[in-house]
C-alpha cells in the first residue's frame, strides 16, 4: 500500500492483539483489552491517536487475559481475571464489552466467585498523546505537544495541541474519583455477586469549534445504525458449501465496517483501504475494492468515483506529484496530514489509479449508474485519459511510465509499490522510468470502457478514437512485453526499454483487461498455475525460481487475495474455467483457515508442505480489497454480468458439480431493484428481473464485441 509499510513492517501490536474498526476510527489493543503507548496501540480517529494508554486494573494489578472475541468489526468481548501475587486462583473475573463508534465505550462486569464479599478496587489509567498515525506505526518517538489534564463532574479531560492540530478527549467513569493521573472506583461485591458499570471516551478534533465525529453523545449509536442499514441491504447467500457461505458473510461485515463518510456528503460512502493503518481513501485500493464488491453494493463504486473526482489533480506539483487529471494515491487527515507520502495531506504518486478510474466508471455504467452521476463523472474520465497521454506517457512511446518527482514519494508506483517490488529474473532491481505490464492493461481497458460510454451516448467519433488507441496499445504491448523464449510477459519495461523478465503475477491483470492476444493466453495461464507460481492456496506474486523470491516477503513471493481474484477473473475471461475455479476455491479454502477473513496477504509457502496458509506479519486485517476478493470470486464463478445499456443480464454459472446448490437473494440490480439468483445443478433461475431485461445463459461477450452490439 505504501513504501513505509514495506520498509519497516511496523511491528505488531503484540501477541493476540485485537483490532476494531468503524469508519475512520479504529482501535488496537492487547489480548486483555489494554492499550500501551509504547506499542502501536490505541484509539485512532482521522489518523490521530486520541487514546495512547488505556490500562484497567483490579486490586492494583493488570488484568490477566483469558479470551477475546470480535463478533462484529466494531465490537469486542474480553474476559480476564484479576492478576495474582501468588499461585492462588483469583476469585475476581471481569468481562469487558467494547464498542467503537465516534468514540469508545466499555461495559464492565466484575464477578466475585468467592463465598465471601470482597472489596474491589477498579482503576483506569488513561492517556492521550494525539500523535500522528505514522509516528505510532513506525514506533517513532513522539515529540512536541503537551497533554493537559483537567477534572470535573463531566469526567477527565485530556487536551493538547500538536503541530497546529488541537485534540481533546473526555473520559467518563461514573462513580470514580481522580487519583494521581488515573480514575479509581472502589466497591463491595457480594459473595457470588457482580458489579457492573460503564466507561466511555469521546474525542473532539477542535476544542474551539467542538468538531468531532457524529454521534458523540452515544459513540456506538451512529455506527450501529449504519451497520443495521448495511446488513439490511446486503444479499444473503445460501450455499451447500457452508465454509464459503461464512466467508461471504464475513466479507460483507468487514466491507461495511471499512466504509468512511464525507461530512459534506453524508450519503456518499467510500471504502477505506484497510485496518489498522490505512483507514483512509486510497485511489487504487478503493477503486479495486469497490469494483470487486459490485455484487454487494454498487453505491460504493459510485461514492468512490465521485470522491476521487473531487480530488482529481488540477496542477503540476512535484512535492505531492499532483498533475492535471491524475487520480490520487492517498488522503491523510489530522496530525498525519503533513506526514503522508510527499509531505502533504493528498499524495498522487500512482500510475494505475487513473486508468482504473475510467474502467470502474465504465463497469458501473453497465450496472445502471444514474444519469446525474454520469454527467458529473464523464468529464473526470476524459481528464483521466488526458493525464494518461500527456503526463503518464512522458516520453511519447505509447506506454504509461512512472518515476517519482520527490524523494519523499514512492519509488514504485504500481500495486507492488515496495522499493524492491519490481525486479529482473536474477533479482536485480529495475530502474525507473518503469512501464508496468498491468498498467498498460488498465489503459487498454480504460480506452475500451470510454468507447463504450461514448457509443451509448451516440458519440461515434469519441468511440472510434478510443477504439483505435486501444488497438494500437494492444499491438505494441504484445510486441514489446512478450518474451517468446520464456512464454510469458515481462513484468515491465525499465528506463532503457529493456523487458524486466521476472515471472510475476502482474500479467494475470492483463488477462483481466483483455490486452493479451488470444494465441498467448494459454501459455500465460499455464505459467500462473505452474508449481513455480501456484502454492495450492493461491498464485504467488513472484515465481519461486526467481532471484528475488522470498515467500515471506511483501511483494516477492507472497500471496495476495485481491491479486488472485483478478487472476481468476482473467482466466475465466479467456475461457480457462478449470484454472479459474482452481484459483477461486483454493483462495476460499485459505479464507476458512483465517476464520473467514482473508488478510491483506499471506506467505507464499507450498500447500503440500504447509497444510495451513502461513500468516504474513503485520498484514492488514480487515483490508478492503482482500475483503472484496471473495465477492469477486463468486461473481467470476457465476459469470454474472449486467449489461443494462443493452437490456441484458449474462449469467452462466461454472460451479463444480459438488457445489451447485447456490441461492443468492437481495442482489442489487438497476438502481433500487433486487434479484434472487437460484442455482441447483443445471437449473438456473432469476427472480425480480425487469421485464425489459433479457437473461442470457452464456458468458458476457468481450468489450470489443459489446461495441459492435451498440452499432445495431
Amino acid at each position: 500500500m505504501d513504501e513505509v509499510n514495506v520498509a519497516n513492517h511496523a511491528g505488531s501490536a503484540g501477541k493476540g492483539d485485537v483490532t476494531l474498526v468503524q469508519g475512520t476510527t479504529f482501535c488496537i489493543s492487547s489480548a486483555n483489552g489494554d492499550m500501551s503507548a509504547n506499542l502501536p496501540q490505541g484509539v485512532f480517529f482521522e489518523d490521530t491517536r486520541f487514546i495512547s494508554a488505556w490500562v484497567l486494573k483490579l486490586q492494583g494489578l493488570p488484568v490477566e487475559p483469558l479470551s477475546s472475541a470480535t463478533p462484529e468489526p466494531f465490537h469486542a468481548f474480553f474476559v480476564g481475571r484479576a492478576g495474582r501475587k501468588d499461585h492462588t486462583d483469583s476469585a475476581l473475573l471481569i468481562d469487558r464489552e467494547r464498542r467503537l463508534g465516534a468514540g469508545l465505550t466499555e461495559a464492565l462486569t466484575v464477578h466475585n466467585y468467592s463465598n465471601r464479599p470482597l472489596q474491589c478496587r477498579i482503576s483506569l489509567d488513561a492517556d492521550a498523546d494525539f500523535a500522528s498515525l505514522f509516528d505510532v506505526k513506525e514506533a517513532r518517538h513522539v515529540r512536541g505537544g503537551r497533554c493537559n489534564r483537567s477534572w470535573s463532574e463531566a469526567g477527565l479531560t485530556l487536551e493538547s495541541e500538536r503541530e497546529g492540530h488541537s485534540g481533546r478527549i473526555t473520559v467518563v467513569f461514573p462513580g470514580a474519583r481522580l487519583e494521581g493521573d488515573g480514575l479509581v472506583l472502589e466497591t463491595a461485591i457480594a459473595a457470588h455477586g457482580t458489579w457492573s458499570g460503564n466507561i466511555s471516551a469521546t474525542p473532539v478534533l477542535d476544542p474551539a469549534t467542538g468538531h468531532g465525529a457524529a454521534g458523540a453523545g452515544d459513540p456506538g449509536a451512529a455506527a450501529m445504525r449504519r451497520v443495521m442499514a448495511w446488513r439490511k441491504s446486503m444479499p444473503t447467500a445460501t450455499l451447500r458449501n457452508k465454509a464459503v457461505e461464512r466467508v461471504i458473510k464475513r466479507s460483507q461485515e468487514d466491507l461495511g465496517s471499512l466504509r468512511i463518510f464525507n461530512p459534506d456528503h453524508p450519503d456518499r460512502a467510500v471504502v477505506a483501504a484497510g485496518a489498522p493503518w490505512f483507514m483512509a481513501l486510497f485511489g487504487r485500493d478503493s477503486l479495486f475494492a469497490s469494483f470487486m464488491s459490485l455484487l454487494l453494493d454498487p453505491s460504493l463504486a459510485k461514492g468512490t468515483l465521485l470522491t476521487l473526482a473531487d480530488y482529481q489533480g488540477t496542477k503540476v506539483d512535484a512535492a505531492s506529484e499532483e498533475e492535471p487529471g491524475r487520480i490520487l494515491h492517498e488522503v491523510r487527515l489530522g496530525a498525519s496530514a503533513g506526514l503522508a507520502l510527499g509531505g502533504s495531506g493528498v499524495y498522487y504518486g500512482t500510475a494505475d489509479a487513473t486508468p482504473l478510474f475510467v474502467i470502474v466508471l465504465a463497469e458501473l455504467s453497465r450496472w445502471g449508474l444514474d444519469d446525474d452521476a454520469m454527467r458529473r463523472l464523464l468529464p473526470a474520465a476524459d481528464k483521466a485519459l488526458g493525464w494518461m497521454e500527456a503526463y503518464g506517457d512522458s516520453d511519447g512511446d505509447g506506454f504509461i511510465e512512472y518515476q517519482r518527482k520527490t524523494e519523499k514519494g514512492l519509488r514504485n508506483q504500481g500495486w507492488k509499490d515496495s522499493g524492491d517490488g519490481i525486479n529482473f529474473a536474477d533479482g536485480t532491481l529495475a530502474e525507473p522510468p518503469i512501464a508496468l505490464c498491468e498498467v498498460q492493461g488498465y489503459a487498454y481497458g480504460a480506452y475500451l470502457g470510454r468507447a463504450l460510454l461514448a457509443r451509448a451516448a451516440g458519440d461515434a467519433q469519441t468511440a472510434g478514437t478510443c477504439v483505435e488507441k486501444a488497438l494500437r496499445l494492444k499491438k505494441a504491448f504484445n510486441d514489446q512485453f512478450w518474451l517468446p523464449d520464456r512464454g510469458y510477459f515481462a513484468v515491465a519495461l525499465d528506463r532503457d526499454k529493456k523487458p524486466v523478465d521476472a515471472l510475476a503475477s502482474n500479467m494475470a491483470h492483463c488477462l483481466w483487461t483483455g490486452i493479451i492476444d488470444d494465441d498467448k493466453a494459454a501459455l500465460v495461464a499455464a505459467h500462473l498455475l505452474s508449481a513455480d507460481m501456484f502454492t495450492g492456496w493461491g498464485i504467488r506474486t513472484l515465481a519461486a525460481s526467481m532471484g528475488a523470491y522470498n515467500p515471506a516477503s511483501y511483494h516477492n513471493g507472497s500471496v495476495w487475495p485481491h491479486d488472485n481474484a483478478i487472476a481468476a477473473a482473467g482466466l475465466m475471461r479467456y475461457g480457462f474455467v478449470d484454472e479459474a475455479r482452481n484459483v477461486a476455491y483454493s483462495l476460499l479454502e485459505a479464507a476458512d483457515h483465517f476464520n473467514g477473513r482473508l488478510p491483506e496477504l499471506f506467505c507464499g509457502l507450498d500447500r503440500s508442505h504447509y497444510p495451513q496458509p502461513v500468516p504474513y506479519p503485520a498484514s492488514c486485517s480487515p483490508q478492503a480489497w482482500a475483503s472484496a476478493a471473495p465477492v469477486q470470486l463468486i461473481r467470476t464463478l457465476l459469470l454474472f454480468d449486467p449489461g443494462l445499456p443493452w437490456k441484458e443480464l449474462w449469467l452462466a454459472p461454472t460451479l463444480p458439480p459438488h457445489n451447485t446448490h447456490f441461492h443468492f437473494d437481495n442482489v442489487p440490480f438497476a438502481g433500487e431493484g433486487r434479484l434472487s439468483v437460484h442455482i441447483d445443478g443445471r437449473a438456473v433461475s432469476v427472480q425480480g428481473l425487469p421485464e425489459d431485461i433479457r437473461l442470457r445463459h452464456e458468458p458476457r461477450p468481450p468489450l470489443n464485441e459489446l461495441l459492435n452490439l451498440t452499432r445495431q
